[in-house]
């Protein structure tokens, strides 16, 4: 590798930089941002303000100043962070992916913590919990907003515990579900169009969250619970009372259901008691290639109806049941209110692509320090999950140039026709590496995964997914570099 593309992320990064200055007022406050950024995208073990203002040989308080006290508006750089991804990635099929996670914490200081479950330990913990708005397209995905979760009975319901955390009097309690709601809103105004939403079985519990995206005629994919209720026959309705309207007794409400109807059944019993989804076959989707093999899930579809707030049949959903070609006994659930004729293979294309944000949060974490923030105020944190959704941005964008591929035409999988698909690429490859010294060798994990990957049938038999791996493995080592020479 030649010094000139090992030193081209700097410039580049100047660049990215240099068009959030109208965010700062000062230039003494500017001169912070790449500070911070870049201990973000360098090697440091540990991310918290310490090390990276030592590796940039600026004291400590000034950095944790730039968190907390330094005037910048930290709103308006997530709105044009969220301009840029709309002016350089914008798609007509592109997917938004609604998550949240958690970063455990000790003690009782830290804005917004409580005991409640972490998704870190899978179990109730000690946790500060945040929600993020992912984008993905065919050939990009980032983190590109995050808001803080403020407990009801906890923090909410105790403003002078709030003051002294530094959150403010507006902001108040909002459910996990209002906040994608508010950051989708959000996204929007900035001038991002999503052609599709994907999340998980949290929300898409939600009935009144799905029909919100219903209004808003928003096309999505949700993950729901085993326990969903849902009609395989659209109920019959009565309007009226045909009856006198003078007969004794309490007076029943119109619309309503009428007492001889199909009842609703549990997604997870759906499989048996419907006649129409035993007579169908299992087709066979491949979704694509990813490190581990190919994956490859088997589905079956059908119409479903749920019910609304007044306990009525809504509009109709798709309900795709899939398991797991390699392991039947995983199964998973998707409603969808797309159009009647969209092939199942984009629904499962759009539902798995929800992991993508599983896997940005673990590498956000893990090589972007997302989880070593050791501040406690309510505005420090916010602006430092503001900053790492902007150094995301940045290292999938310097990813997405050295990849040495073009993007695909959209974002969703290509079909013949069929109804199965072809070998698909992995659009959304692991964004960090662990820098390994010259001369070590990478730890017992990854050489093991290696001599597991080499062991897979598709790499032998598909020129497709080699070439995928010879490719992923030039940039990942192009990225290593180009880290060390931050």
């Amino acid at each position: 590798m030649d010094a000139k593309t090992i030193m081209e992320i700097k410039p580049k990064l100047s660049r990215f930089l240099r068009q959030f200055d109208s965010c700062f007022g000062r230039s003494t406050t500017r001169q912070y941002l790449p500070v911070y950024i870049q201990g973000q995208l360098s090697a440091l073990p540990r991310k918290s303000i310490e090390p990276m203002a030592d590796a940039a040989g600026v004291p400590a308080r000034n950095v944790q100043e730039f968190l907390s006290l330094f005037r910048w508006d930290e709103q308006r750089l997530r709105n044009q962070l969220q301009q840029h991804v709309a002016r350089h990635h914008s798609h007509a099929d592109s997917i938004g992916v609604i998550d949240e996670t958690s970063f455990v914490k000790k003690g009782n200081q830290t804005a917004c913590v409580q005991r409640q479950y972490c998704g870190a330990v899978g179990k109730k913990e000690n946790c500060v919990v945040s929600v993020h708005l992912g984008y993905a397209t065919a050939d990009f995905f980032a983190l590109i907003d995050g808001d803080l979760y403020l407990p009801k009975e906890t923090w909410d319901a105790n403003r002078d515990r709030c003051r002294k955390a530094g959150i403010p009097d507006e902001v108040i309690f909002r459910t996990k579900h209002q906040i994608a709601l508010d950051q989708l809103e959000r996204a929007t105004a900035n001038g991002l169009r999503f052609g599709w939403l994907t999340f998980d079985e949290f929300y898409g519990r939600s009935g009144p969250f799905m029909r919100a995206l219903d209004q808003r005629g928003q096309n999505y994919v949700a993950e729901v619970p085993v326990d969903t209720m849902l009609w395989t026959k659209r109920p019959d309705i009565l309007y009226k009372d045909h009856y006198r309207d003078n007969r004794p007794g309490r007076q029943k409400h119109y619309p309503r259901l009428k007492v001889k109807n199909n009842p609703t059944v549990e997604v997870r019993n759906i499989l048996t008691f419907s006649p129409m989804l035993r007579k169908q076959a299992w087709k066979t989707y491949h979704i694509k290639d990813c490190s581990k093999g190919p994956m490859v899930w088997q589905a079956k579809r059908l119409m479903v109806w749920r019910a609304d707030e007044n306990g009525l049949p809504g509009q109709p959903y798709h309900l795709v049941i899939a398991r797991n070609a390699v392991e039947p006994a995983v199964s998973k659930y998707f409603l969808s209110n797309a159009p009647e004729t969209t092939p199942v293979e984009i629904l499962l294309r759009v539902a798995f692509t929800r992991w993508t944000i599983e896997r940005a949060f673990e590498d956000s974490k893990t090589e972007l320090g997302m989880d070593h923030f050791e501040v406690r105020q309510y505005r420090s944190i916010q602006r430092h999950l503001t900053l790492t959704c902007l150094s995301h941005v940045f290292l999938s964008e310097f990813c997405l140039g050295h990849r040495g591929e073009k993007s695909r035409s959209n974002g969703l999988p290509d079909t013949d026709g069929s109804g199965e698909t072809g070998a698909v690429v992995d659009y959304w490859p692991a964004l960090f590496v662990q820098v390994c010294p010259k001369g070590q060798r990478l730890p017992r994990r990854h050489a093991a995964a290696k001599r597991k990957s080499s062991m897979l049938p598709s790499s032998q038999n598909d020129p497709k997914i080699t070439c995928c791996r010879n490719l992923s493995q030039k940039y990942n080592s192009l990225l290593s570099v180009s880290l060390l020479a931050l």
